[in-house]
């Protein structure tokens, strides 16, 4: 190894990465929890679950620590994460393999790279109250709502109501492609997943609870931190989602945020504002890994 990329890595003892790596498996331990249990008991959550089933990213990877890009493990060339995928050892210690792994996934790399920077940098969208989950049920039968676990709060008419007294503009092509037949030509956008980089704007709940996916695909790259710092916001905006939904999720002890109201647009829009600023953090976040990440694969012989 030359002097240059020695310098290039930040070195964690044996004892500080032990202690980050046990740390990280017992918070990722709580925030599945549920999950892991109700595998156990055929339960279900329609809340949660979504986390798991929509994001099909297993437990198991969750708690799997990793200590980013630019980062050295002390003598951790013995230990069973050597093995891991884009790992490598030099001498007794162990890093991520930058180089490997950018040029194994480049188009994917440049496609997050781009979508985190170009979404946090456009101004948020606060008006859209929700209405993509309405737009999801808008004029079905009983039979066909997603959803059959959890009834709708409204009748179906009330619900139809709602839809067809706002405007619909919702900028996520993963939200607008479940929109219903009668529903999709109400909305103002044309949401595609050609044109994705263009329409993702941070005031969106769905593009904020997506930094996770994306995350989750850059592997090693990312700091176990920030893999878990992205699975709690998309779980805390998951919550919100449902809430301000048509569907009625007392049965999880949460209230209504009832955007047909102008308490519940006043509540929605605030959170809303708060998640956008959570999710636009961990995007520069996650823009930072990636420079990082490039940066030590220049410097990898």
């Amino acid at each position: 190894m030359t002097t240059t990329t020695t310098r290039a890595y930040a070195a964690l003892s044996r004892a500080e990465w032990s202690d980050l790596d046990e740390r990280h498996r017992h918070r990722a331990d709580i925030l599945t929890a549920g999950w892991r249990q109700r595998q156990q008991t055929g339960e279900k959550h329609s809340i949660e679950d979504f986390l798991f089933t929509y994001y099909p990213f297993k437990p198991s990877l969750l708690r799997r620590w990793h200590p980013g890009a630019g980062v050295s493990l002390e003598d951790a060339s013995h230990e069973t994460r050597a093995s891991w995928r884009w790992y490598q050892t030099r001498g007794a210690e162990l890093v991520a393999d930058a180089a490997g792994f950018i040029e194994s996934k480049p188009a994917s790399i440049n496609f997050i790279e781009r979508l985190m920077r170009d979404t946090a940098a456009r101004p948020g969208q606060f008006s859209c109250f929700g209405l993509h989950e309405w737009a999801m049920v808008y004029q079905l039968a009983p039979h066909e709502v997603r959803h059959q676990d959890t009834p709708l709060r409204l009748s179906q008419a009330e619900t139809d109501a709602v839809v067809e007294s706002h405007k619909i503009a919702c900028s996520h092509y993963d939200a607008y492609r479940f929109f219903t037949p009668a529903a999709a030509p109400l909305n103002a956008l044309r949401p595609t997943r050609d044109n994705q980089p263009m329409l993702e704007q941070p005031g969106c709940l769905h593009a904020g609870m997506d930094v996770y996916k994306w995350i989750t695909k850059l592997g090693p790259l990312i700091p176990g931190e920030l893999l878990l710092d992205s699975f709690e916001l998309s779980r805390d905006i998951r919550i919100l989602d449902m809430q301000a939904s048509p569907y009625d999720v007392s049965e999880h002890d949460l209230s209504a945020v009832a955007i047909e109201t102008d308490e519940g647009k006043a509540e929605y829009v605030r959170r809303q504002r708060e998640f956008a600023a959570r999710s636009n953090s961990l995007r520069a976040r996650v823009v930072e890994a990636i420079e990082t990440a490039r940066k030590i694969a220049r410097l990898q012989p």
